[in-house]
C-alpha cells in the first residue's frame, strides 16, 4: 500500500488523496476527455496555473492528441512503487497526477565541479565509484479540469507527488513537456526548480495497407527474452546509457513486447572485412494500442478528403501499390520501437530493414496506424529510422530536479545530471511510460 497524502489548502478548499479505482474511474475518464493533451504534453494542464488567458482566438492547427484508455495506472503500474493522486473540490474531481519510482541507469556523471567518476577522493585519495543505477521518480499525466485552472491545483498536485517520491527514496524527479508549451516550462523551471536537460525526438511513419518488401540478402531473426536481455546488456551498458531500467529483462518479457528482432546480412553477402565491425541491427516492438489512443485534430477538410480518396483508390486498384495512409482523424493506436541499436558499415541499411519488418508486424493489427521510435537527436540510429515529418515530433523536453534538497538549485548540485550528455551516450526511452 502506498501512503496517504493529506489535505492542503490553496485558493479554494481542495483535498488531495490517492485514487480509489472502483469509485474514481468514471471521473478520471471524464477528466481525460476534458483535457486535450499533445504528444508529450503531460504537463500541459499544469501550465494553466500560471498562464494568462488569451483574448484572441488562435487559428486551429493540426495537432496529435493522446488519450489514455483502459487502466488509468497503465503508465506507472509496472513500477513496484507507484501512485495516482486525485484532487477534489467538494465532491468534484478537478485534477490528477501519476508518479512512480524505479531504478534507472545514470550514464556517465557530469559534475558541476568537473570531478570525474574515477578521480581520487580528496579525503581518502582513492577513486570514487559511481553507482550504475539511481532511483528516479517519474511524474506523469498531470491533468487539471478546465473549469478549475489558475487556482493552484496543479501546483498542489505536483508538490504532493514530489513529497510522495521523496518518501519513497527517489533522488531525482523527472517530467516531460514540449518546447511550445512555454507556460509549462516556465512553471516547472521557475516554481518547482526543474531543469530542461534532454530532447528526445519521436520518429513516426504510417502503417500502409500492404506489406513492405525486405532486402533479400538481409536475414531477420527473433530473439527469446532471455537472449534479448543478454544482448542488450552488452549493447547498452549502464555507464554509457541514461534511463535504462534495471528491470530490462522484465520489459523484454512483458506481454506487450511483441518481440526483439535482429537483422544481419546473409552469408553470401558480407560487406565488412575482417578488420571491420560486424554489421547488425536490433530493436524491440511494444504494442501501445491497448493503453493509448491517438488522433490528429485540426486538419483541413481538403486534406481529409484527399487522403480518403487515396485510400479508396488503393482498395479499388491494389496493383497500383499506392501508399495510402490509414484514417488518422479517428482514434488509432501505435507500435513503439525501443532498444534501437545498429553497428557496422551495413548497420543503417539493416536497421531500415528491421523498421520495415516492424511495419509488417503492425499492419496485422487493425488498431495500429503508426510505428514510431523515440531517440536522442544525436543518436546515429535516428538518421536510419524511416519517418514522415507529419508523424514525427521534435518538441519533447525532459526536465529533471534533484529531490535530495527541495530548496537546492539544480545548478549547484555537485552531481549535475542536467549537464549535456557525454558524447556517445545513449538515451533509453521506456515504452511503458509513453
Amino acid at each position: 500500500m502506498v501512503e496517504k497524502v493529506g489535505v492542503e489548502r490553496i485558493a479554494m478548499p481542495v483535498t488531495v488523496r490517492e485514487l480509489d479505482m472502483e469509485r474514481d474511474l468514471p471521473a478520471v475518464e471524464e477528466l481525460e476527455r476534458q483535457c486535450q493533451v499533445g504528444i508529450s504534453g503531460d504537463q500541459g494542464s499544469a501550465a494553466a496555473d500560471g498562464a494568462k488567458k488569451s483574448k484572441k482566438k488562435k487559428r486551429e492547427r493540426m495537432s496529435l492528441c493522446v488519450e489514455q484508455i483502459g487502466d488509468p495506472l497503465a503508465r506507472v503500474r509496472h513500477a513496484p512503487e507507484h501512485v495516482m493522486l486525485v484532487a477534489e473540490c467538494g465532491e468534484k474531481m478537478v485534477g490528477v497526477i501519476k508518479a512512480c519510482t524505479k531504478m534507472v541507469s545514470r550514464g556517465s556523471v557530469r559534475s558541476s565541479k568537473n570531478t570525474s567518476p574515477s578521480s581520487p577522493s580528496p579525503l581518502s585519495g582513492s577513486p570514487t565509484q559511481q553507482q550504475p543505477y539511481v532511483k528516479v521518480a517519474f511524474l506523469l499525466g498531470l491533468r487539471v479540469s478546465p473549469s478549475h485552472r489558475r487556482l493552484g491545483i496543479g501546483t498542489t498536485l505536483v508538490r504532493a507527488a514530489e513529497e510522495w517520491s521523496r518518501a519513497h527514496g527517489a533522488a531525482h524527479a523527472t517530467m516531460a513537456t514540449t518546447v511550445s508549451n512555454k507556460a509549462s516550462l516556465a512553471l516547472f523551471a521557475g516554481r518547482f526548480g526543474y531543469a530542461p536537460f534532454r530532447r528526445p525526438v519521436l520518429l513516426g511513419r504510417p502503417v500502409h495497407a500492404r506489406r513492405l518488401p525486405l532486402k533479400r540478402h538481409h536475414r531477420v531473426f527473433q530473439l527469446q527474452p532471455a537472449l534479448a536481455a543478454a544482448a542488450y546488456a552488452r549493447l547498452l551498458p549502464p555507464q554509457d546509457t541514461e534511463f535504462l531500467p534495471a528491470d530490462m529483462p522484465a520489459l523484454l518479457a512483458h506481454k506487450l513486447t511483441l518481440g526483439t528482432f535482429v537483422a544481419i546480412e546473409g552469408s553470401d553477402h558480407h560487406t565488412a572485412t575482417d578488420a571491420e565491425q560486424p554489421s547488425f541491427a536490433v530493436l524491440s516492438v511494444w504494442d501501445s494500442t491497448r493503453s493509448l489512443s491517438m488522433r490528429v485534430g485540426g486538419a483541413p477538410a481538403l486534406l481529409r478528403h484527399s487522403l480518403a480518396a487515396v485510400r479508396a483508390l488503393d482498395r479499388a486498384a491494389p496493383w497500383m501499390r499506392v501508399p495510402s495512409v490509414p484514417d488518422i482523424f479517428r482514434p488509432f493506436g501505435a507500435y513503439l520501437l525501443y532498444g534501437v541499436r545498429m553497428s557496422g558499415p551495413a548497420g543503417p541499411a539493416l536497421l531500415r530493414t528491421l523498421c520495415r519488418h516492424a511495419h509488417n508486424v503492425a499492419r496485422k493489427n487493425p488498431a495500429c496506424a503508426v510505428v514510431a521510435a523515440d531517440l536522442a537527436p544525436g543518436d546515429p540510429a535516428a538518421v536510419a529510422v524511416p519517418s514522415w515529418r507529419r508523424f514525427s515530433c521534435d518538441e519533447d523536453v525532459w526536465c529533471i530536479k534533484n529531490l535530495s534538497d527541495g530548496n537546492a538549485d539544480p545548478s549547484d548540485d555537485d552531481d549535475d545530471w542536467a549537464a549535456p550528455a557525454p558524447p556517445g551516450s545513449v538515451l533509453f526511452v521506456d515504452p511503458r511510460e509513453f
